[in-house]
């Protein structure tokens, strides 16, 4: 940030002010924390300014703000303090509207007044110029201590969640952002952000992430913000559409963790488990072939040759040259005592891909199963 700030240390209303020290030395994690929050795309620059503009209350330059104009129940003084940062940070200039904010905060705790929700808008002003500055750990200790003065205002969760996906705290950030939604549905940006945290979680904890979150506050219906208005048709499209991609995220997600179980399960020997595994992988894509000949060769193992056969067609109709699938469809034609499809099947092995040992080995084998095979049918006929 660059100035030095002034810290007070009372309290007042039962909350203290708390220390910054950190920060003013040159917090080695503030340049990175603000570039993590940009890449996250925790905010962009117009949300940002809208938000910043209806905080501050300010949208005119030094000339046409009334520094002395009240704020709140504060003081004359304090309110003048609170004035001039409002301006600083409309201007651009975030470390010296710090100053001002931690000014009238530690001017606050002096002066003796009980007013928690100016104090709240104190601490909140103050958070927002923590988060421009990227220095998130004081942006979420500013953003608590103003919810502990007001629960549930919204700025300062909004502040706070951004603060924790910056830090890459997603869990804190789902739940603070989940809570801006409860107070008001219409925060397109939490949207969003709930939308890409939920992709960070399930990569993070899998597909039981949502047990490994803290638990989400019910807001009070005397804290929700009811609006009127419909969301448009664009806004329910676009909705719709971020929830088939979250369905489509989590069946990904679930898929890649049963193949993984079921190719778990092969390699203890658990073929049994690993069918019903490869089972509701199919149920979930059916298109994907890899289970289909990873299913075939659980059920050579289990010698149940007929339905091993059957996978193996699934998986041709799939990949047509799919040579795992004509090598094991050939040992299911073996085992089902049709050498003449095995032959044949092996023989694609082979024209596919003619350094394939294995083929080559089960082709002369079954070679000789077949001559053997007709030579007893003309010995019978």
């Amino acid at each position: 940030m660059g100035n030095a700030q002034k810290k007070g240390t009372g309290t007042s209303s039962g909350v203290a002010s708390p220390a910054r020290s950190r920060a003013r030395e040159g917090n080695p994690g503030n340049s990175e924390g603000k570039k993590t929050a940009l890449v996250n795309g925790a905010y962009t620059a117009e949300s940002e300014r809208r938000r910043d503009e209806a905080e501050t209350g300010n949208t005119g330059t030094h000339g046409g703000v009334n520094l002395d104009a009240p704020a709140g129940d504060l003081p004359p003084a304090l309110a003048r303090l609170k004035n001039e940062g409002n301006m600083l940070f409309k201007n651009g200039q975030f470390g010296h509207a710090l100053e001002k904010y931690t000014q009238a905060i530690d001017g606050y705790t002096e002066s003796g007044i009980d007013s928690p929700e100016d104090l709240c808008i104190l601490y909140s002003n103050r958070a927002a110029c923590f988060l421009k500055d990227g220095n998130c750990t004081d942006c979420i200790q500013d953003c608590t201590s103003a919810l502990e003065l007001r629960p549930f205002t919204l700025k300062p969760l909004l502040r706070r969640a951004m603060a924790y996906e910056s830090l890459e705290r997603y869990r804190m950030a789902y739940v603070d952002y989940k809570t801006v939604l409860q107070i008001d549905s219409s925060v397109q940006a939490a949207h969003d952000s709930v939308h890409r945290i939920t992709k960070q979680l399930m990569e993070q904890d899998g597909p039981d992430w949502r047990e490994k979150l803290p638990e989400i506050p019910n807001v009070p219906i005397s804290a929700q913000q009811h609006r009127r208005e419909e969301p448009s048709a664009e806004v329910l499209q676009a909705r719709a559409a971020r929830a088939e991609e979250e369905k489509a995220r989590k069946a990904e997600a679930r898929f890649n963790l049963l193949k993984q179980e079921g190719n778990d399960l092969v390699k203890r020997g658990e073929f049994e488990k690993a069918v019903e595994k490869y089972r509701e992988c199919i149920a979930l894509k059916p298109t994907e072939c890899s289970v289909y000949t990873n299913r075939a060769l659980c059920f050579l193992k289990l010698d149940r040759f007929a339905e091993a056969r059957q996978d193996c067609d699934s998986a041709l109709q799939i990949e047509p040259d799919n040579k795992k699938a004509f090598y094991r469809r050939a040992l299911a034609h073996k085992g089902l005592k049709d050498f003449l499809s095995s032959s044949s099947d092996l023989q694609e092995v082979l024209r596919l891909d003619p350094n394939v040992r294995e083929a080559e080995q089960e082709l002369q084998e079954v070679t000789v199963l077949l001559r053997e095979s007709l030579l007893e049918t003309n010995t019978q006929g």
